[in-house]
């Protein structure tokens, strides 16, 4: 029986598209958005390394700054970053309040501190969670093992308890492997009618 629900934020509680902070950067550079694609993807070494926080918001700045030849400033380019970037998917954060009476609620999510402060402050609505496991606060990433293990001790239940939600196989493969029960949520899915397959009661 579930007794925790672990869910991921991007394209899950939040639709998440990068590709609005590519367009917003060519304000700030000569290049073409398919040069700026192309150089981020060249580049997720660091990316990664901000979402482990092991790289500081000023210094993933100079770093992105001198890839992509920008003349934004910090302001600018952390702006272009996260506007515009998420935006809410209201029937998951309904189902989510739904549940939260009956279930242990934990966010998982691959993030950084800027862009975890932005939607803290622009959808405090989805500050419902009973925890919150960030890869930047944990120093790893799905779909690596210790961001799972933190994830169940926060759920409080047993992995075989716990339910990972998340838009990505590997991730889920990953949630799975450390003895979790995996939900992999594909665009169109319901995910009210997913939940129904894993016996998840939903209080009237």
């Amino acid at each position: 029986m579930i007794e925790t629900v672990v869910s991921d934020l991007g394209n899950v509680l939040l639709r998440f598209d990068n590709n609005v902070f590519f367009r917003a950067l060519t304000s700030h550079t000569e290049l073409p958005v398919e040069d700026i694609r192309a150089v981020t993807h060249e580049n997720l070494d660091l990316l990664t390394l901000f979402e482990k926080g092991a790289v500081s918001p000023i210094d993933f700045y100079r770093n992105a700054k001198d890839l992509l030849s920008l003349t934004a400033g910090y302001e600018e380019f952390f702006r272009a970053y996260c506007d515009g970037v998420f935006s809410l998917v209201p029937e998951v954060r309904d189902l989510y309040r739904r549940l939260k009476p009956r279930y242990r609620l934990v966010l998982l999510s691959n993030t950084d501190v800027i862009r975890w402060t932005h939607v803290k402050t622009k959808f405090p609505e989805i500050l419902l969670f009973d925890d919150y496991i960030l890869s930047f606060d944990v120093g790893a990433m799905k779909p690596e093992p210790e961001i799972y293990l933190e994830a169940v001790r926060a759920g409080g239940a047993r992995p075989e308890q716990t339910l990972f939600i998340d838009d990505m196989q590997a991730n889920v493969e990953g949630a799975e492997r450390m003895g979790m029960k995996g939900l992999w949520l594909r665009p169109g899915d319901d995910l009210t009618r997913q939940l129904s397959g894993f016996e998840i009661i939903f209080p009237s």
